[in-house]
């Protein structure tokens, strides 16, 4: 099979997509809340829907913007509950976006019942559509497709808020009230990292969906912890992974005629599996081994 431009669109979208949310993904897995954003992605619809009714389009600043504000309330309501209710977190979790969910539902019944929106086509996305989505100028000329720029507009922002935050993100990570006593606004810090994931949920809906979004965010960064316990080679291998399984996912979707981004979860599932066993018969592999040259090196 040739490497044709639409194959190389879609891994490269896909790539940007599964690094930004395996980024994020690392420091929610450090502070145990990886499955947030599974609540966000859920959460999120009755801000989608909102918005729609609002903008008449599935594809507005007022989608995004009302997705982005569900997914605030929902991790404010994900804390409330566990620090205030004294609920647990996994219950806080489910209880919060079971939720907003049903409430999205609700108000698509009510406010969309006679258009062609409903929480199958907002949480399913197939990025195989992604090369015909082109930004065409006024002039007539061909820009690309538009989920790739606004993919890559997300990685960057990411990357930036990463950089910009980076000492404030591990000692939030590692430990808050630490991070309180040396002035760090950790609740501040949090909210803007949840804000940043539910634009990242949100804004990459459309391409892969939310299923893979999820998967993006939990199974790299948790893939990657079986390796290294180092921060900074946490993040690269994750970015590895994240390519490796746009790579792989595509091919193996385009050779046995299947879904794109399903196959991506496939992926990304078998990569953990193979880890967790090797991860388990590390004992066994050590034994005898020397220790200035480790296979595998954890700190």
């Amino acid at each position: 099979m040739a490497f044709d431009t639409n194959a190389f669109l879609i891994i490269f979208t896909g790539s940007l997509i599964a690094i930004s949310c395996g980024f994020l993904g690392v420091f929610m897995m450090l502070r145990k809340m990886s499955m947030t954003g599974d609540a966000i992605s859920h959460a999120v619809l009755p801000g989608i829907v909102i918005g729609f009714f609002v903008s008449g389009s599935q594809r507005s600043l007022e989608v995004i913007i009302g997705a982005g504000l569900l997914g605030i309330l929902a991790t404010l309501m994900i804390d409330w509950l566990r620090k205030r209710a004294r609920v647990q977190l996994d219950a806080s979790i489910g209880i919060t976006f079971t939720l907003l969910f049903a409430i999205g539902i609700i108000l698509i019944n009510l406010l969309a019942y006679k258009v062609d929106l409903d929480q199958e086509c907002v949480l399913y996305g197939e990025i195989a559509y992604l090369p015909i989505d082109s930004w065409i100028t006024k002039n007539g000329m061909n820009l690309g497709p538009r989920i790739t720029w606004l993919a890559g507009l997300n990685f960057l922002f990411v990357v930036g808020f990463i950089y910009l935050l980076f000492k404030e993100l591990i000692l939030t990570s590692f430990d808050e009230n630490f991070s309180s006593v040396m002035g760090i606004p950790s609740k501040g810090v949090n909210l803007a990292l949840m804000s940043i994931v539910s634009y990242t949920t949100v804004s990459s809906f459309e391409s892969v969906g939310a299923i893979l979004v999820v998967a993006l965010l939990v199974v790299p960064p948790a893939t990657a912890f079986l390796w290294t316990k180092s921060l900074m080679p946490l993040l690269k291998l994750t970015a590895i992974l994240g390519v490796s399984i746009a790579l792989f996912g595509y091919y193996l979707a385009y050779w046995i005629d299947s879904s794109i981004a399903g196959m991506m979860v496939t992926v990304a599932g078998f990569f953990f599996l193979i880890s967790a066993l090797i991860h388990s018969k590390k004992p066994a592999w050590l034994k005898g081994t020397s220790s200035s040259n480790p296979p595998l090196e954890f700190e």
